[in-house]
């Protein structure tokens, strides 16, 4: 490479997309849009940028430590860089902060309970590995202004509806509430400013097990007798699944979760029973979700033999009175288009797909009236230029998608002549 030469690599934590994949990605993104469309949700679209006092609110938990700052815009370089406030714009590292801001900042127009869709990309600077990057695309959908339980009802039954239509089947949705949470680390005898650490290490239980958890606590200096208690609530604990046969919970969890808590998941489980039934409900006590803004039911949906989540959201009551000042109740849940989209089969795009193959210096008016003959046919239709070896050009075409050729020849009046669609196959 020259002293010139310029990296062409994307930037680390980010990657191009070949048109094979975008078509894949594209399909999912459709299907997923229009399931959500089908159950009434509304898409909307924020700025990717927002300001840094709102992203760093601290109800974006973990993730308010991962955020691209954006430099004070006009700026000269050496004074951007000095250490203060040079930064007063961030990209967004999720969709439910910009949402809850274009509530309450569009309330008035908005008719309640107002159920939002929203896809776009989102921006974190996190440590780059396989299946995860610094940009992403989330696909949510939110229920803001619906108080009861059918929110969270909606939101899961729209979202198994959606994956299970890419293909998805199989999955288990996990199921937790903060209450729950709060009230076990309470009943331990945690103090309040204690939860927010303990609950991050929680939250690795799928990743070092119980034992691991218990090692992390100790290791910060929770006291002993706490710790204790925490284990033995979580050994009693982690072998419930069931949350809709009633007493199970209660006799495990202690009486500082309130009974009002276990009952909401016992009425979420119930009712996706009737309105998902393929969908498996578990109880998941060290489900916790990172981000600092849940206030309620929590879930997490995955993949037959992932512990991995491919989708997760909760309820949120008190975010947008934050920005408003008029508390709304609100319920959001995300996939992780990232996670799914390699895991989608190759489908049958439904569209008859045709190369247009001709010779060098064919006419091109014929050649684009051939065109635009076969596109009125409903077809999609690309020009491809005859070489000396096909076979390779033939073979990615196939790679594409494309299932037919139609070959053109210069008569001996120079005219094009058309074959007719014949099978392109991978030795075509």
């Amino acid at each position: 490479m020259g002293p010139m030469a310029a990296k062409v690599v994307p930037a680390r934590g980010m990657r191009d997309v070949l048109p094979v994949d975008k078509a894949r990605r594209e399909h999912a993104l459709h299907v997923i849009r229009e399931v959500y469309r089908s159950f009434g949700f509304d898409e909307v679209e924020t700025p990717a940028l927002e300001e840094l006092s709102r992203l760093e609110s601290g109800q974006g938990g973990e993730n308010e430590k991962m955020l691209f700052k954006v430099l004070r815009r006009g700026l000269p370089a050496d004074e951007a860089l000095l250490p203060g406030e040079a930064a007063d714009l961030g990209l967004r590292f999720d969709l439910t902060v910009p949402l809850t801001r274009y509530v309450a900042s569009n309330a008035a127009a908005l008719r309640m309970p107002f159920k939002a869709l929203q896809i776009g990309p989102v921006w974190r600077a996190e440590r780059p590995q396989k299946g995860r990057y610094r940009q992403f695309v989330q696909c949510d959908i939110d229920i803001v202004g619906e108080p009861g339980s059918l929110a969270e009802v909606e939101l899961v039954t729209a979202t198994h509806t959606a994956l299970t239509r890419l293909g998805l089947t199989g999955t288990t949705l996990r199921l937790n509430d903060r209450g729950v949470l709060t009230g076990l680390l309470t009943g331990c005898g945690f103090a309040a400013d204690e939860h927010g650490s303990v609950l991050i290490t929680v939250d690795k239980a799928d990743k070092v097990g119980l034992d691991g958890v218990l090692a992390e606590l100790r290791a910060k200096g929770f006291a002993e007798e706490h710790v204790a208690a925490l284990e033995a609530s979580l050994t009693a604990l982690l072998p419930l699944r069931d949350v809709r046969t009633p007493g199970v919970l209660e006799a495990a969890l202690p009486a500082a979760v309130p009974a009002e808590v276990v009952a909401r998941l016992r009425e979420i489980a119930d009712a996706l029973a009737v309105s998902a039934p393929d969908l498996e409900v578990a109880f998941d006590v060290t489900l916790v979700r990172g981000m600092g803004y849940y206030t309620g039911p929590i879930f997490e949906m995955s993949l037959p033999g992932s512990s991995s989540s491919i989708a997760g959201g909760g309820r949120y009551d008190n975010m947008v009175g934050r920005f408003s000042g008029r508390d709304l109740p609100a319920a959001g849940f995300s996939i992780g288009f990232e996670r799914i989209v390699d895991e989608i089969a190759p489908r049958d795009e439904g569209v008859s797909a045709i190369a247009l193959v001709h010779p060098a210096g064919a006419d091109a008016g014929t050649l684009l009236r051939k065109q635009q003959e076969l596109v009125a046919g409903g077809a999609r239709v690309a020009l491809v230029k005859q070489a000396k070896r096909m076979q390779p050009l033939f073979d990615a075409l196939v790679a594409e998608g494309y299932s037919r050729v139609v070959r053109a020849r210069v008569a001996e009046d120079g005219s094009l002549e058309f074959s007719d669609p014949a099978p392109l196959g991978a030795s075509a």
